[in-house]
C-alpha cells in the first residue's frame, strides 16, 4: 500500500485491466449485429434486442449482485459470478436462434457487472485527496475495454464469424479469473445485516441523497446518447459507406483518446469544481452530436465526433462517481448500484430509441435524438444540479 495514495498502483492497474476485459463482454455484440442479422435472417430492429438484453442484464446484475460487495467477500462473489459468466458466453457460442442468443446475452450482461465492484474498491482503498485519480485509473481500463471490445469483435467477426468472438471471450474470462483469484486483495464486508435489508437500503439511499439521484439522471441521459450512437453506427457504416463490422470496430480505437484522458480527468476532479467539469462535459456532448448531424457521408466528421463523445462521457462519469463516493463510505457498493442501475437503464433506453430513430429517420434521426438528450442533460443540471454538488 502506498501511504500517500492509500493503494498501490499495481493493484489499481490490475483492477483497471480486469474491469476492461470484463466489461468488454457487454459490447462485443455491437459491431456484430449486422452479421448476426444475416445469420438468423432477422431485421435490424429485431437483432438490436441482443444489445438491449445485454444492457438490461447488466442493470439486473448491478441491482442484485453488486450490493453484495458491502456484505460478502469479493473473492466469493468472483468465484460464483465467473462460473455463470463463462457458461453464458458458451451458451451464446452454441445459440440456435436469435431469441436463444438474446437470452444468453441477458445473462452475459448480468454476470459482467463485476467491474462495478472495482470502482468502489478503488475509492475505498485510496485516500480522499487521491480518490478521483484512483477512480480515473480504473475507469480508464473500463472505457478502453468498452472501446477496444468493438475493435476486437469487429475484426474477429469479419474474419472468423460472430460465434468465435464469444468463444474467445469465454477463454479470456477463465484465465482472468485465475489471475484475480491469485492477485486481487481480499476486501472484508462491512455490512452485517441480511440481504433483504441490504436491498431495502438501496431505496433509502435513493430517497435520502439528492446528489445521488441527480448524478444518476445525468449519467443515464449521457449513456442513452452514447448507446444510441454505437448501436446504430454499424448500420450507418454499412448503408452509407459500404463498410463491414471490421471497420466499424476500429472506431473504438479512436475513442481510446477519451479513455486515456480518464486519469487526467480524475486528477482534475480532485482539484477543480465538479460543476465546471459537468458543464464542460455536457457542452462537449452537444458539440459531438452537432458534428454527427452533418457527417452522414464524412468519415472525418464521425472520427471527430467519436473522440468528443467518449471524452465527454468519461469526464462526466468520473465527476459523477467522485461526487457520490464522497459520502456514505461504508455503503459505496450500494450507492454505486443505485447510480449504475439508472445509468444503464438510460443505456437500454438509448438502444431502443436509437434503433427506432434509425429505422424511421436514419442517421439524421439518431443525431437529433442524441442532441436532444444532451440538451435535456444540460437543462436538468442547470436547474437542479448546481446546489447538489
Amino acid at each position: 500500500m502506498d501511504k500517500q495514495k492509500g493503494v498501490s498502483d499495481s493493484i489499481l492497474y490490475l483492477m483497471s485491466l480486469s474491469a476492461g476485459l470484463i466489461v468488454a463482454n457487454l459490447y462485443y455484440n455491437q459491431p456484430l449485429l449486422h452479421l448476426i442479422s444475416k445469420s438468423f435472417g432477422a431485421t435490424e430492429s429485431a437483432v438490436s434486442n441482443v444489445a438491449l438484453a445485454t444492457q438490461l442484464g447488466y442493470a439486473v446484475g448491478l441491482l442484485f449482485v453488486i450490493p453484495l460487495g458491502d456484505m460478502v467477500s469479493n473473492k466469493k462473489i468472483l468465484k460464483i459470478d465467473f462460473s455463470f459468466m463463462i457458461i453464458s458466453l458458451m451458451a451464446a457460442v452454441f445459440s440456435t436462434s436469435l431469441w436463444f442468443l438474446v437470452a444468453a446475452s441477458f445473462f452475459i450482461g448480468c454476470t459482467s457487472a463485476l467491474p462495478q465492484l472495482f470502482v468502489p474498491m478503488a475509492a475505498q482503498l485510496s485516500n480522499p485527496q487521491n480518490r478521483g485519480r484512483a477512480i480515473g485509473i480504473v475507469m480508464s481500463g473500463l472505457l478502453i475495454g468498452i472501446l477496444a471490445s468493438r475493435v476486437i469483435s469487429g475484426f474477429i467477426g469479419e474474419q472468423f464469424g460472430w460465434r468465435t468472438m464469444y468463444l474467445v471471450a469465454s477463454i479470456m474470462m477463465l484465465f482472468l479469473f485465475i489471475v484475480l483469484k491469485l492477485k486481487l486483495p481480499q476486501v472484508e464486508p462491512v455490512y452485517k445485516g441480511n440481504y433483504r435489508d441490504l436491498m431495502k437500503s438501496l431505496v433509502h439511499f435513493f430517497k435520502a441523497e439528492p446528489s445521488l439521484r441527480l448524478a444518476a439522471v445525468r449519467g443515464g441521459l449521457s449513456f442513452a446518447g452514447l448507446s444510441a450512437f454505437w448501436t446504430t453506427l454499424v448500420f450507418l457504416m454499412e448503408d452509407n459507406f459500404g463498410y463491414g463490422s471490421g471497420v466499424t470496430g476500429t472506431f473504438g480505437l479512436v475513442g481510446v483518446v477519451g479513455a486515456l484522458a480518464a486519469s487526467v480527468v480524475g486528477k482534475l476532479s480532485d482539484k477543480m469544481s465538479k460543476n465546471r467539469i459537468i458543464i464542460t462535459a455536457t457542452l462537449i456532448f452537444i458539440i459531438s452530436w452537432t458534428v454527427f448531424l452533418f457527417s452522414h457521408h464524412s468519415i472525418i466528421g464521425i472520427i471527430i465526433g467519436v473522440i468528443l463523445i467518449d471524452l465527454g462521457q468519461q469526464s462526466l462519469h468520473i465527476a459523477n462517481q467522485n461526487i457520490i463516493f464522497s459520502k456514505n463510505e461504508n455503503a459505496r457498493n450500494r450507492v454505486n448500484t443505485v447510480y449504475m442501475v439508472i445509468f444503464f437503464m438510460g443505456g437500454a433506453l438509448g438502444t431502443v430509441l436509437g434503433a427506432l430513430a434509425w429505422q424511421h429517420f436514419r442517421w439524421t434521426g439518431v443525431s437529433v435524438l442524441g442532441l436532444a438528450l444532451s440538451l435535456l442533460l444540460l437543462l436538468v443540471h442547470m436547474v437542479f444540479g448546481n446546489k447538489r454538488i
